[in-house]
């Protein structure tokens, strides 16, 4: 990671945090969008707590939400600003231990609104980043002494049901929600949270593994249903970009089979450095190490929508990567591939037309990428890669 002082708005977010440590009271009543937050580090004895901002705010889920994020199209410099916004009151828990504090922190994960909370800070917060691929931003942790919901908190009917049932497995109560309506950003922060699953086995997730844990869960089970319909009738290209992220995704008429490969943009082509991951038919037997948790956040959006048109797919997801220097969390990926998965795909009766589409849009040479892929390796019919 960079030293903070050399990252980008450094000066605007050391303003902001003075500017919020100056007005903050130790005990201090905020609005949580809600938001948690737990590390891995010292596993198991982690670092768990809530997020929110210092006052009362109704709007605050635009502060934490990947989908309002996307749909706002909000800018990099946007998302910093809600995210240096939110204290982070943390405590220390063991995975399994019980506490009025992590009592108050899973009631905060299950609700469906942002919940109002009255705070008592040890001291003020510290000016730290924590800055990862994998989940948001996080800013301004403090040590938290006690927490207590103003009310009675909203949970959605389903996400009470699940959380109440001790006899199902973890897995099914994920599949469930999704099924349901819940959001992938909801179903991430309760099992998280230790709420899902066989009573005795329920533990704190560390937010970076549920995040790709829920991803996997839902789309192996999507993965499962789409191997059983029929495959398109054609090649279509899909294509979205959002801070820098510029997505290409290939759907071929073939049985399922799904790759990653991302290149980090430079304009001298030795310098460019690229990631892989894919799986057959057969699926993954090992974690997507090489691209990671943007590998299962893509799949989850691609697999959606071929659960929801009834076919079968080869998927081959290229991802460019030019400006994207402050990492805001793979939701944010996710949502991207999701809107390029809801427009008008351009549709092409052989691979050689999708190839030259794709590269009409590419800065990096598409055989580049081309020559990185597994997956096309296995199709017999592909023409060769040096044509591209």
């Amino acid at each position: 990671m960079k030293a903070i002082k050399d990252i980008k708005y450094y000066e605007m977010l050391n303003k902001l945090r003075k500017d919020l440590i100056n007005n903050l009271n130790l005990s201090f009543t905020g609005s949580s969008p809600p938001e948690i937050f737990i590390g891995e580090f010292n596993y198991p004895n982690v670092y768990t707590g809530i997020l929110s901002p210092a006052v009362h705010n109704d709007s605050s889920s635009i502060l934490s939400s990947p989908e309002e994020w996307f749909k706002a199209r909000l800018t990099e410099k946007e998302i910093l600003l809600n995210r240096a916004s939110l204290i982070y009151s943390r405590f220390t828990s063991n995975i399994k231990q019980s506490s009025r504090l992590l009592s108050t922190m899973q009631e905060v994960s299950m609700a469906k609104k942002p919940v109002d909370i009255d705070f008592e800070l040890k001291k003020k917060p510290s000016f730290a980043f924590k800055l990862d691929s994998f989940h948001k931003p996080i800013f301004n942790p403090a040590p938290l002494a006690k927490a207590v919901p103003e009310g009675n908190t909203q949970i959605e009917k389903r996400v009470d049901c699940m959380v109440s049932d001790y006899g199902m497995k973890a897995n099914d109560a994920v599949i469930d929600l999704y099924t349901n309506g819940i959001s992938i950003s909801n179903i991430n922060r309760i099992l998280s949270a230790g709420l899902l699953g066989i009573k005795n086995k329920r533990k704190l997730v560390p937010t970076k593994w549920s995040i790709t844990c829920v991803d996997d869960i839902i789309s192996k089970n999507l993965i499962e249903k789409i191997k059983q319909y029929p495959w398109i009738n054609n090649y279509f290209v899909f294509n979205s970009e959002y801070l820098g992220n510029h997505y290409e995704i290939l759907l071929m008429p073939r049985q399922f089979g799904f790759e990653v490969i991302e290149a980090k943009y430079n304009p001298n082509p030795k310098l460019i450095s690229f990631w892989q991951d894919s799986e057959s038919h057969l699926g993954r037997k090992s974690y997507a190490s090489s691209v990671t948790g943007a590998y299962y956040a893509n799949r989850i959006a691609i697999s959606s929508y071929l659960d929801s048109i009834r076919r079968q797919a080869s998927i081959l997801v290229l991802r460019e990567v030019k400006n994207y220097e402050i990492p805001c969390g793979v939701g944010i990926l996710r949502e991207a591939t999701k809107y390029a998965m809801n427009k008008n795909p351009s549709s092409f009766n052989n691979i050689s037309s999708a190839f030259n589409d794709m590269k009409s849009r590419l800065s990096i040479p598409i055989s580049m990428f081309l020559e990185k892929s597994i997956l096309l390796r296995e199709i017999s019919s592909q023409k060769t890669l040096q044509q591209f």
